[in-house]
């Protein structure tokens, strides 16, 4: 992915190249090429695609000749996207960025060993009745004192909830998600189960890493994942990022809190169109594009 951006506009280069000195590795080279085994474990995907969403941000701001500032009302991203929501928005540099998704990467996978833990997308049921199989999904042979992990760790849409946790607890949910009238449940291919209790090691390495990263405060409202709601200050911001990775990511009502102060249009920028499709199923009167590629920019830059 990025191949063509890279080739069409300095901009996007510069990104990629920024990417690369920042961690001491070609990590362009595998965006690019692949192969895909190596680009989808969690300490390459994390930083990978937050180069893409920079580098369609700069080209944009490049092209148009204008700054982000001006061009957006608020910003928001989806768990590793709040940092790319973040750099875009100014409130950390482009190699800190990087730097902190590797090691955001790295910790998670470090926290809990792989097949020790999961995530399933419940399709078709709402936030109550997630947590209800949650909750019941985390007792184990009825007995709390051995009940294993089963959270809430998306709300992504109405009608789609994530749960993370332990793989026996997780797989009791598939199972309960059935039983209670879920339309179904999709197991994800996740090396680790992000967004949950799990990941507690994790975030207390991200403490320690965000203390010594120089943050601003943002040129536009950023919504934070924990909070739905803009955050400015930066120890806030500190706060927020370190909470993120144990709690669940409330897009659903981020999406819909930028629509409360009055945001028309979500440009999804960067890989692939996820969000886009998200904004459609949780407000039908918000207008959402989603651009990756070369003619999806120009596309974009045509309509400003």
């Amino acid at each position: 992915m990025g191949k063509d951006l890279a080739l069409a506009f300095a901009a996007a280069r510069e990104v990629f190249e920024e990417v690369d000195e920042a961690l001491g590795e070609q990590l362009s080279a595998t965006i690019f090429n692949g192969p895909d085994e190596e680009l989808r474990l969690t300490r390459n995907t994390q930083p990978a695609l937050m180069a893409m969403s920079m580098a369609v941000i700069r080209v944009i701001e490049h092209e148009s000749g204008q700054k982000i500032g001006s061009l957006a009302a608020a910003m928001a991203g989806h768990s590793l996207g709040e940092y790319s929501a973040l750099a875009a928005a100014g409130a950390i540099s482009l190699e800190d960025t990087a730097r902190l998704l590797r090691l955001r990467g790295d910790a998670m996978q470090r926290a809990v060993p792989v097949g020790q833990g999961a995530m399933t997308a419940l399709l078709g049921a709402d936030l109550a009745v997630a947590e209800e199989i949650a909750t019941e999904a985390a007792e184990s042979a009825g007995d709390p004192a051995s009940a294993e992990v089963c959270t809430l760790a998306n709300d992504n849409a109405p009608g789609q909830v994530v749960l993370s946790g332990s793989k026996a607890a997780i797989d009791r949910a598939v199972a309960l998600a059935g039983e209670k009238g879920v339309r179904k449940a999709v197991l994800l291919p996740v090396s680790a189960p992000f967004h949950c209790p799990l990941m507690a090691p994790a975030a207390e390495t991200m403490a320690t890493a965000l203390t010594n990263v120089d943050i601003r405060r943002p040129l536009i409202p950023v919504f934070a994942n924990v909070s739905a709601r803009p955050a400015q200050e930066p120890d806030e911001i500190r706060d927020l990022l370190v909470r993120q990775v144990t709690a669940m990511v409330r897009w659903r009502e981020c999406v819909a809190a930028m629509a409360g102060e009055g945001v028309e249009l979500l440009v999804e920028s960067g890989a692939g169109n996820v969000l886009k499709s998200l904004t459609r199923r949780i407000d039908r009167e918000l207008d959402a594009v989603a651009v990756g590629g070369v003619e999806d920019i120009e596309n974009f830059l045509k309509s400003l």
